[in-house]
């Protein structure tokens, strides 16, 4: 799903918001979170997950193509680690793991 999807079908559960609201919603939402992670901050959302920031150190690379050793400069990623409820909520709606969108059926 994209982002654009979600604005859709948020839409289209609460009729009495337009969709330009909805996705005005959608993009403050995440640029908050953004901001947060900028900050430094972690960001939880209890059931959902929490989002937070890992820092990896600068390290020696290696060019696939040449086999040269090439520098790896520092750098700051994003991390998600789920929350228990969508974790246990994932697990019982697919409990083979089989959870692709091909067997995406409500649409």
């Amino acid at each position: 799903m994209i982002k654009s999807e979600l604005v859709q079908r948020i839409a289209e559960h609460n009729p009495h918001l337009y969709q330009r609201d909805v996705e005005n919603i959608v993009n403050a939402i995440l640029d908050e979170i953004v901001a947060a992670l900028a900050r430094g901050d972690r960001v939880e959302l209890r059931g959902f997950g929490a989002f937070s920031v890992k820092h990896r150190p600068a390290r020696a690379g290696r060019n696939p193509r040449t086999g040269a050793h090439v520098p790896v400069d520092q750098k700051s990623v994003p991390f998600f680690k789920t929350g228990k409820e969508m974790r246990e909520r994932l697990n019982r709606d697919h409990p083979d793991g089989a959870g692709s969108d091909a067997d995406d059926t409500d649409e």
